[in-house]
């Protein structure tokens, strides 16, 4: 790819940019959030026409006209939200768009006899064709559509965040595959925010910024603070901080019915780790009032168990499934953001569309939200900026208690620093330090922001660890007991 440029009106997501991938490579394609990387890759899979720059694959002129001709041509896209369609068979997925012919007629035998073939090629010659693709785990999807690249004939394979769903176990096994799948000859573009991820796989990268390719590395030969401050155009002087944390009373009790009990002080972030399906998220809901059952004080005070009445006591959430539970997709940002607090938008219950607009554009600016501006629709925006998004209606709110599910999945390394140092500023606010409980499938994140980590487990909540007397091996350890 050399010199792709592509605009969006007057928003320019692309501007000159260049990609080399070799034959059986893993290159890493890594920036921040609105870098540019997801429009560059639909480029390369036909979703979008470039406005300048040429394409070539396998020295040939390359230049799709949608998704179906990409894969014709050799390109495979693997989406971090798969495109799957649960009703169907495992077969039907996997010829999806390409479906076997015997004259007019599709052939349903050919059609399950080369996914058998194409799955047990992958060393997956257990999951059953015939099946319903909605029963399978996302680990397995996943292997579905990757089928669905390979039976293609696909020459280049893109995975766009394809761990963020994902178990440790599943995350090996995806790992393994993509190394089989470069050992075959196939290119493999890799985008992560996980710069460990990168170093396991990927043989050279790219990082773009502000629509740009800043820089090629080959990285043996780089280490992650060069590679940060290419992303972000600065240094990233201190990713975890942490100010002197002095924690007061307790401001959250909650018991909730199978999952356990946790108090949480004004002044302290408690972080709650377990494998995918210990139960953490359950554990949250039910402290929210998401799920019923369960008992729940606030500075001593009883809260009944509804959302509304979380809200009203001073608590707010942030779902980890943000399009489905955390945001109103048609929606602007500034309704968003302000959504819990509408009655302070205006005199005898109006929503001043100025007051709206001036509060949100504090936490877009605070934040870092890459937007058009408040009224843009929050459905718009990249993943990682929506979840930002939805952390700023917490802000906004003026919580007691956050509760925060998985806050930063899907968001790039600077984002995150940012989120951190909100956290950190909450818990230590001279006036009203307040408490923060945050779910987490990544250790080293819960160890460099919370005071107290306790372990979910099929037992339920077991008793918290102070942060300077454990390690992520101990915590793996009690999780996986």
């Amino acid at each position: 790819m050399r010199g792709i440029a592509k605009a969006f009106g007057r928003n320019r997501a692309l501007d000159g940019v260049d990609l080399t991938v070799a034959p059986g490579e893993v290159h890493a394609l890594v920036g921040e959030n609105g870098a540019g990387k997801s429009t560059l890759m639909k480029v390369l899979s036909g979703a979008h026409a470039p406005d300048a720059g040429e394409m070539r694959l396998d020295g040939e002129a390359y230049l799709p006209g949608d998704p179906q001709e990409a894969r014709r041509r050799g390109v495979g896209m693997i989406y971090q939200e798969l495109s799957i369609a649960p009703h169907l068979s495992v077969a039907e997925n996997l010829v999806l768009g390409a479906e076997p012919r015997r004259g007019p007629f599709q052939d349903r035998a050919a059609a399950r006899r080369l996914a058998r073939e194409t799955l047990a090629g992958l060393g997956h010659g257990d999951i059953d064709v015939d099946a319903p693709a909605g029963t399978l785990s996302i680990s397995r999807l996943q292997i579905v559509e990757i089928g669905r690249s390979l039976a293609l004939g696909c020459k280049v394979i893109v995975f766009d965040e394809p761990t963020s769903s994902l178990a440790q176990a599943d995350v090996r096994r995806l790992f393994d595959l993509i190394d089989g799948l470069a050992a075959r000859g196939i290119s493999v573009i890799y985008i992560s925010h996980f710069l460990e991820e990168v170093r396991r796989l990927a043989s050279r990268l790219t990082v773009l910024r502000d629509g740009r390719s800043v820089a090629t590395h080959r990285v043996a030969e780089v280490d992650d603070a060069r590679v940060v401050s290419e992303m972000v155009g600065r240094d990233v002087a201190e990713l975890y901080p942490r100010s002197a944390r002095t924690p007061g009373e307790v401001v959250l009790r909650a018991d909730v019915p199978g999952r356990g009990s946790l108090e949480v002080r004004r002044g302290e972030v408690l972080g709650i780790c377990g494998l995918v399906g210990s139960g953490r998220t359950e554990l949250l809901r039910g402290v929210f009032g998401l799920d019923p059952g369960g008992r729940r004080e606030v500075a001593g005070r009883s809260v009944a168990g509804s959302p509304r009445a979380a809200w009203l006591a001073g608590m707010g959430m942030v779902s980890e499934n943000r399009k489905e539970e955390g945001l109103a997709l048609a929606l602007g940002i500034g309704d968003n953001v302000c959504l819990p607090n509408l009655r302070e938008l205006g005199p005898a219950g109006l929503v001043l569309p100025s007051e709206r607009s001036r509060r949100a554009a504090r936490w877009i600016e605070s934040l870092g939200i890459r937007c058009q501006g408040p009224d843009q629709p929050i459905g718009r925006l990249s993943g990682g900026n929506q979840q930002k998004a939805a952390f700023a209606r917490l802000l906004e709110s003026d919580c007691d208690v956050l509760l925060l599910d998985e806050p930063t999945r899907g968001i790039d390394i600077a984002a995150k620093a940012r989120i951190y140092q909100a956290i950190d500023r909450l818990v230590t606010d001279p006036v009203r330090p307040r408490a923060v409980v945050m779910v987490s499938s990544y250790l080293p994140e819960l160890l460099g922001t919370c005071d107290r980590i306790a372990v979910m487990g099929r037992g339920g909540l077991g008793a918290p660890h102070p942060v300077p007397g454990t390690s992520a091996e101990r915590l793996m350890a009690e999780a996986t007991a």
